[in-house]
């Protein structure tokens, strides 16, 4: 059964929404990301074959990167206002309301998905549902990309919008190879003003 804190309407989206001007204030453009981000982005991109989904796209700005990287590409958000600004923001790309843990896509139909910040409030308990969801959408061969909060144990903590997790690297690897992912990359940065940081790029591996 989904996970109802993050479905449209849920927890997290209700909690998002009360606060999503504050967010797009804040986190709402490219130049509030990190440069050795931005360059793991168009990397990673740069390798993909086929259609890609940001997903927890928020106000927009990564799946307008990602086009600029040259991707067929396509945001989905729990939050309406979100979608919406991010619909006028970039009126030629497309965004839809939705929940990543039931994707209205094919089967084997993606090239990739980033999933930037966007399982952040997922637990060992749930993480599960949206990664076997991005295992039955993207094809085999074709890239995944999570962005998250990186610890030394998986642990809860109060994030500025509502409850979310910081992983060890090694442990989400873990959960990534269950749902049918081979890790490629892994990625650690801390520095003073933000938490630690951490990414995963891994490939879907041939379902057998």
């Amino acid at each position: 059964m989904a996970n109802t804190r993050t479905q449209p309407g849920g927890i997290v989206g209700e909690s998002y929404s009360a606060r999503s001007q504050e967010y797009t204030d804040l986190f709402g453009s490219m130049t509030s990301t990190h440069p050795s981000d931005r360059a793991l982005v168009s990397s990673w991109a740069a390798a993909l074959t086929g259609p890609v989904l940001d997903a927890g796209c928020g106000p927009g700005q990564w799946t307008d990167f990602l086009a600029a990287c040259g991707a067929a590409v396509s945001g989905i958000d729990l939050v309406p206002e979100f979608v919406e600004r991010a619909r006028a923001q970039y009126p030629d790309l497309s965004f839809g309301v939705g929940s990543f843990e039931t994707l209205d896509v094919a089967t084997e139909s993606l090239g990739g998905v980033l999933s930037w910040y966007s399982l952040i409030h997922h637990g060992p308990q749930d993480i599960e549902i949206p990664l076997a969801e991005f295992a039955r959408v993207i094809r085999p061969g074709g890239g995944l990309l999570v962005g998250f909060f990186e610890g030394a144990t998986v642990e809860t903590f109060d994030h500025a919008v509502t409850t979310a997790h910081r992983w060890p690297v090694a442990e989400l690897g873990r959960q990534l190879a269950q749902a049918g992912f081979e890790v490629i990359e892994t990625h650690t940065r801390t520095g003073s003003g933000y938490r630690p940081h951490g990414a995963i790029t891994a490939h879907r591996q041939s379902i057998r």
